[in-house]
């Protein structure tokens, strides 16, 4: 039985709002919780940047819900810091917390004034991070020279079990380089063709863990209502990469944009105002292997989408709640 969760998106809606719609989302029958960690949003009409890990404290003091983050450490985060909020929530709230690590945007990292690398430069950089997150997680002191520099690291509140740490991928090279260190993959909604390539390259490559899946929709009883928000809020959103890496203001995503039709962002976000159809994609994802599947409405009012999605879409799906999110044996 599949978990169907809910996507909290900082770069749209006020931290307090997303409060009260991720409470909503377990009243009315979502399993788990994940958000974004931007400092910017993604164009200028979204409009806001709530930091997520305070949210998330928060959020998980008041549900019962698992949750999980998108995180890039390395620049805008030093990896001991990063190491230590994991540590935090794990230790409060055992099993209920995993984070996804990536090499990250230019939009968010490029504040603290350092060069924005190349892609191999940040991939190596991530592994870095990574093996330092890990090594403090088991309770060890850590000093590491490389791309990132640590000196006698050592954090001291520990949860008994490690969260999970996920690999983040778009790409089937980055899904298949997730294997060697991650505790599940975690895409977005892409054609079926590339997302089967991505679960061929991380298995393969031995990786392990959750399947999971972030599906963009927007909804609406009204079809033009529905594929105006998407529009709206969401054209910035349809670059591949390197573009959407490499962009590093709102500004420049919205002028990127510009000429994006509304027909051209039904690539990105499912776009319906029939919850058949939209049960009928997600049972598509399902069907493909994904476990778990995070929401994402990417208009800014949320409760309408939860109320219907959670009423007409989720009873269609045998929603359950998820295991433990814990790191695997290794």
């Amino acid at each position: 039985m599949p978990v169907i969760g809910f996507h909290n998106s900082h770069e749209q809606v006020h931290p307090a709002a997303l409060l009260d719609a991720v409470r909503h989302a377990e009243e009315v029958g979502f399993t788990a919780a994940m958000c974004s960690d931007h400092l910017t949003p993604w164009n200028p009409r979204q409009g806001e940047s709530g930091f997520a890990w305070s949210w998330l404290g928060a959020a998980m003091a008041t549900t019962s819900l698992p949750f999980g983050a998108v995180n890039a450490p390395g620049q805008r985060y030093h990896p001991v810091i990063v190491a230590q909020a994991i540590a935090t929530l794990g230790a409060m709230f055992p099993g209920r917390f995993w984070v996804a690590l990536g090499s990250g945007e230019a939009m968010n990292e490029h504040v603290t004034g350092d060069k924005w690398p190349r892609k191999d430069v940040r991939d190596a950089r991530l592994l870095e991070c990574v093996a330092v997150i890990r090594a403090l997680l088991a309770g060890e002191e850590v000093s590491h020279d490389g791309l990132v520099t640590v000196d006698r690291a050592k954090v001291y509140t520990l949860p008994e079990r490690q969260p999970a740490l996920i690999a983040p991928a778009v790409s089937v090279a980055t899904a298949r380089n997730g294997a060697a260190w991650a505790d599940g993959l975690v895409t977005i909604n892409q054609p079926h063709d590339k997302l089967r390539e991505m679960i061929v390259a991380y298995r393969d490559a031995g990786g392990r863990g959750t399947l999971a899946l972030q599906v963009h929709v927007s909804w609406d009883p009204d079809p033009d209502r529905a594929l105006a928000i998407a529009h709206d809020q969401w054209r910035s959103n349809v670059f591949p990469p390197p573009l959407c890496w490499d962009l590093d203001s709102p500004e420049a995503f919205e002028q990127a944009s510009a000429h994006v039709t509304p027909e051209g962002v039904t690539g990105a976000v499912r776009v319906s105002a029939d919850l058949g159809q939209h049960t009928a994609w997600l049972q598509e994802y399902l069907d493909l292997g994904f476990e778990h599947i995070y929401l994402h409405h990417v208009g800014v009012e949320q409760r309408p989408f939860l109320d219907a999605f959670g009423e007409r879409v989720l009873p269609q799906l045998g929603v359950t709640a998820p295991a433990p999110a814990v790191a695997v044996d290794r």
